[in-house]
């Protein structure tokens, strides 16, 4: 059997579109020989729940600290990151840290943010070849 590398990744997600972040996790579990840790907030433990008494900046801390160990961010590019703050931030980041971006089409669209496909090192379909393919090429 191969040797597998374990790739660090920074997933940016609405929590609010929870069914497409879990749809991407079930793309990549379903990829073989492909190993992956995800650095991003799970739904169990937000970053910022509700009624958080966190400033701004310590949510931008936080995500910071998430981001910096990751090798790559995927970017879940659905409209709704045209109006997402957060997620803008999670792209700056990641271009300031120098972290390729994928940014992934949602399933059936041909469309994205214009912030997501002017930042994204590439931009790939909703497929599990696609999407590790670029993994694999950008890490």
């Amino acid at each position: 059997m191969p040797y597998l590398k374990d790739y660090r990744l920074f997933i940016s997600h609405a929590w609010k579109y929870d069914s497409t972040y879990s749809g991407l996790i079930q793309l990549l579990n379903a990829a073989p020989l492909f190993s992956y840790y995800d650095y991003s907030a799970p739904k169990e433990k937000p970053l910022f729940p509700p009624g958080t008494p966190y400033t701004s900046i310590e949510i931008a801390d936080k995500i910071t600290a998430k981001i910096r160990p990751a090798q790559i961010t995927l970017v879940l590019s659905g409209m709704y990151g045209a109006y997402s703050n957060w997620m803008q931030y999670e792209i700056d980041e990641s271009v300031r840290m120098g972290k390729p971006i994928i940014g992934i089409y949602p399933w059936g669209q041909t469309n994205a943010p214009q912030y997501v496909t002017s930042n994204a090192t590439e931009m790939v379909r909703w497929n599990t070849s696609s999407i590790v393919s670029a993994i694999r090429r950008l890490v």
